[in-house]
């Protein structure tokens, strides 16, 4: 893995973090001291991909990209992008089609929602955050989303908030065809 270094119009593709440093001294603006070094050194060999940047003063930075690209040409045009990690990616189902996807049986859904609750005491209510969990039969995850919200529906405070069923706050599970 190579290393791209950019500082306002300096920029260098450089094969280790030896490199980098070596760049980075040879620039009068960028004082290295030995945590920075350290810290460019963890980056080149950390499995992080993205681009790193450091703070040189207000407003200022430099940055570090980890690239496949052997030279700057190849960097430039953009021909070694990510090429290791696209062996490893597999192309999941965006959510809506997961959610759509039609496969009758048992789901697991868990939804976190705002709860309302009455504060003991005061006569006031506050929003509280719940998690809630259930097994249902359902046609889709859209229909085990709905089955739960429905559920809840007729249990808990009718200010409650529930999370879009595209969110990051229902989750979902196929545990197979029902008999």
């Amino acid at each position: 893995m190579n290393l791209y270094a950019r500082y306002f119009d300096n920029e260098v593709l450089v094969h280790s973090a030896d490199e980098v440093i070596e760049f980075l001294k040879g620039i009068d603006e960028i004082e290295m001291n030995p945590d920075m070094e350290s810290d460019i050194r963890e980056y080149a060999t950390s499995n992080f991909l993205y681009p790193k940047r450091y703070k040189i003063r207000s407003k200022v930075y430099f940055i570090l990209i980890k690239t496949e690209a052997a030279n700057m040409e190849d960097f430039k045009a953009k021909k070694a992008l990510r090429t290791r990690d696209s062996d490893e990616l597999k192309p999941e189902l965006p959510i809506i089609s997961q959610l759509n996807q039609r496969q009758e049986g048992w789901y697991e859904g868990q939804l976190d929602f705002k709860r309302v609750i009455l504060i003991p005491g005061t006569n006031k209510f506050q929003y509280k955050d719940t998690s809630f969990a259930a097994r249902v039969k359902a046609c889709s995850g859209l229909d085990c989303y709905n089955r739960i919200v429905d559920y809840l529906n007729t249990r808990v405070d009718s200010r409650s908030q529930f999370p879009s069923a595209k969110g990051k706050n229902f989750h979902f599970t196929y545990l197979g065809k029902w008999i």
